[in-house]
């Protein structure tokens, strides 16, 4: 079976990893290309977009592929969607392999907002030391609000112009543990976190952490992305591919 991941998470390394040694399957990994130097994988690995739900729906037919999963992050809606309009446009079976949301826990202190934007408006008017945790591509709309000190943690540097002044860049790449959370926490006297609540065990000892230093956390929820099958693990990715995906319905 011809096999198409869309990765870029743990979750779909781990699902390749699986799949790499499984005789069953020729499965091939792609990435969207944002991180220059991603982690090797142990199965064939294509970089780039596709050109759209359109250009992914010809790929899928021009290399006879058999069954798609989505492992994309949590927050790529686009092209989550994609995926299910291409899958439905070649009738290819598609599972979605979907991480749980982070729940709040005694002893958290959260306020939940919708957008990055809302978390920046959050943040209110006294300044503050501000620990984003959100990824690169929101960066810019803490810039109009300059009376705070920001340090951002990413894999690549951010590629926007309007970032926010001093901003400070920890550019390092998860898992992270809790105790190494903790003395960055206090070593740089956050105030405040604000995080997309991506779910996952790999960046959740920061939330351990600003449970620990009773520090609040402005959580940007998620918003629901279009999904084929719903599956909660790279085991039962495999397991739907091997016994699910060829007497599933063509299309989503």
């Amino acid at each position: 079976m011809r096999v198409l991941i869309l990765g870029g998470t743990t979750e779909a390394s781990a699902l390749a990893r699986l799949l790499a040694g499984d005789v069953r399957f020729e499965a091939t990994l792609s990435l969207a290309g944002r991180t220059s130097a991603p982690s090797p994988q142990p199965i064939a690995t294509r970089v780039g977009g596709f050109g759209g739900a359109e250009g992914l729906a010809r790929f899928l037919s021009e290399q006879q592929i058999d069954a798609m999963i989505d492992a994309t992050h949590p927050y790529a809606a686009r092209i989550s969607a994609n995926a299910v309009a291409a899958c439905h446009k070649a009738g290819v079976p598609l599972a979605s392999l979907v991480r749980p949301a982070w729940a709040p826990q005694p002893g958290d202190a959260w306020q939940n907002v919708p957008t990055a934007v809302a978390a920046a408006l959050a943040l209110g008017k006294t300044p503050r030391r501000v620990f984003l945790s959100l990824g690169r591509q929101e960066l810019h709309f803490f810039a109009a609000f300059p009376q705070h000190h920001y340090i951002a943690r990413l894999i690549e540097p951010p590629q926007q112009t309007a970032l926010p002044h001093g901003l400070v860049l920890l550019q390092q790449r998860g898992p992270f543990d809790t105790d190494a959370e903790l003395r960055l926490l206090r070593e740089r006297k956050i105030d405040v976190i604000v995080s997309r609540n991506s779910g996952g065990s790999a960046t959740y000892p920061k939330i351990e952490a600003a449970r620990a230093l009773r520090l609040p956390v402005i959580m940007i929820a998620r918003r629901a992305k279009p999904v084929g099958r719903v599956v909660m693990s790279a085991e039962a990715a495999v397991a739907w591919l091997a016994h699910g995906a060829p007497r599933s319905l063509r299309g989503v």
